[in-house]
């Protein structure tokens, strides 16, 4: 494709160099070290690395044209903007077709509730027949494929070649979890929403935003853009409401699509039981009753399951499709998930990682059990210190008895972050311990386990590696745990 043709709908030029309409582009590339011929490079600013720098190299290895943000001293044309990441994901969507106008893409956005959303959305869509692509934590999959990521939400690169391979393969739904370290870095820049659902804000990422003013900003961005047509919205949450105001100021033609269970909405739940193997509830979606028997605790989840059915309702789904698809889920994985069993101790694995999402998960809990509420858990390292504290003070607070551990400790010394969570937790509790091996710290709380316990390995849900200064090792709680159970003989 012509370079002049891909940079046309990129706003923010500054100025080209060269001959941008004769210049044919075959790939577009963000590591100079790969070996392309006649790629596009894209110099950005990152945290800790500018390629700018690497602009030389990446010319070497084949790239004919960059997209930068000054004038290099190079013998390729350039494309000068003023945000380089900006204009890398409309790029992309050029490159590959624009294929999100192919298809209907559901963004899902918010501190907590984006896999377990996306899950409940997808099987839904199932159930009504439709061909479903899934994009989040958990990893990509659609027809039969399924593809392990790093990242939330993949590089633009990667996302727009993703989403045009599903448009081949038949794929005509996609339920895409959005971050909102990928709308700072313009990830979805290339990207056309059918339709967007915000969770919630809690404290989270504030190693990389400045503020929670600036957290939440990055959220509200997303509905405030033209791209997003429909808005499913916490109604519940004060951010949820502030959304609701900005896209009436920023984005009229949207619509929006309030959800909540305490305030007056379009969709609202009536919860009838609760145990800690299930929800029974009673959706009304703008009048239209689905009742639902969720395989899964919690309040919070009638929540994502509001969001769910209020989003499939806009798509076109029947209350009966919505009601067999989620009452079809077993659970999502590492999603406050039942383990195993010891002395009659029920043992439950969740990706809780922030104060709310470790609050509401030991609430639920907490409603359910006969003994102790035990907490297993720790804070990635060369993340948000500010959460450290909160986290300590919650489990404290909430449960009975903790282990403190390690997460994922990157370049951090683990007890120092373990120093960071007892500054919060002995403001209301001494009763805990310290195993910053998390293998011996899982062990260790397996041993003491008595009938009527309840133990909560928190933090790192269905992750399968362990990051220790710069090297992910295999780990996951559930293999740690399901093997020590082996050991034991049950």
């Amino acid at each position: 494709m012509k370079l002049a043709e891909l940079i046309k709908d990129v706003d923010g030029i500054k100025g080209t160099d060269g001959n941008i309409s004769e210049t044919e582009i075959a790939c577009l590339a963000m590591d100079s070290r790969q070996k392309e011929e006649n790629g596009l490079f894209f110099c950005v600013k990152g945290e800790r690395f500018d390629s700018h720098k690497l602009a030389g190299e990446a010319v070497k290895n084949g790239a004919v044209a960059l997209v930068t943000e000054e004038k290099l001293s190079l013998n390729v044309p350039q494309i000068v903007v003023e945000n380089s990441r900006a204009a890398l994901g409309v790029i992309s969507g050029k490159f590959y077709g624009e294929p999100s106008k192919k298809m209907q893409v559901i963004g899902i956005t918010g501190t907590n509730g984006k896999t377990t959303t996306a899950h409940m959305l997808a099987a839904i869509l199932k159930k009504a027949n439709k061909k479903v692509g899934v994009i989040g934590t958990l990893g990509i999959r659609y027809a039969e494929k399924e593809v392990p990521t790093e990242l939330t939400t993949p590089d633009p690169i990667d996302l727009q070649r993703t989403l045009a391979d599903m448009v081949l393969r038949g794929i005509k739904y996609v339920v895409m979890e959005v971050s909102a370290h990928a709308l700072a870095y313009h990830k979805t820049d290339g990207v056309v929403f059918y339709a967007c659902i915000f969770t919630n804000l809690t404290q989270d990422h504030l190693d990389f935003f400045p503020s929670m003013q600036a957290y939440k900003e990055a959220k509200i961005g997303l509905f405030t853009s033209q791209k997003c047509p429909i808005a499913v919205i916490n109604g519940d949450e004060e951010t949820g409401r502030e959304i609701g105001h900005a896209i009436e100021a920023y984005n009229p033609i949207c619509k929006t699509v309030f959800y909540g269970i305490s305030t007056p909405t379009d969709a609202f739940a009536v919860v009838t039981d609760e145990s800690l193997s299930a929800s029974e509830c009673v959706l009304n979606i703008n009048d239209k009753l689905s009742r639902v028997r969720l395989s899964m605790a919690g309040r919070y989840n009638v929540y994502n399951a509001l969001a769910a059915a209020a989003c499939a309702t806009e798509l076109g789904v029947s209350s009966e499709e919505i009601s067999l698809g989620l009452t079809s889920m077993v659970g999502v994985e590492g999603r406050l998930q039942r383990v195993g069993c010891m002395r009659g101790a029920n043992i439950y694995v969740d990706f809780a990682h922030t104060p709310d999402g470790l609050e509401k998960s030991l609430e639920t809990l907490r409603a359910h059990c006969k003994g102790r509420l035990i907490c297993l858990f720790g804070c990635g390292g060369n993340r948000d210190k500010g959460k450290r504290p909160l986290m300590g003070a919650t489990v404290a607070k909430k449960a009975d008895f903790a282990i403190l551990t390690s997460d994922n400790p990157r370049y951090e010394d683990p007890l120092d972050i373990i120093g960071g969570i007892e500054k919060g937790y002995r403001r209301f509790s001494v009763r805990y311990v310290i195993v910053p091996d998390r293998k011996k710290a899982i062990e260790y709380a397996l041993e003491i386990l008595k009938k009527g316990d309840i133990l909560l390995v928190a933090g790192k849900g269905g992750e399968k590696y362990q990051e220790v200064m710069g090297i992910k090792y295999p780990f996951n709680d559930q293999d740690i745990i399901e093997r020590a159970l082996e050991k034991k003989g049950v």
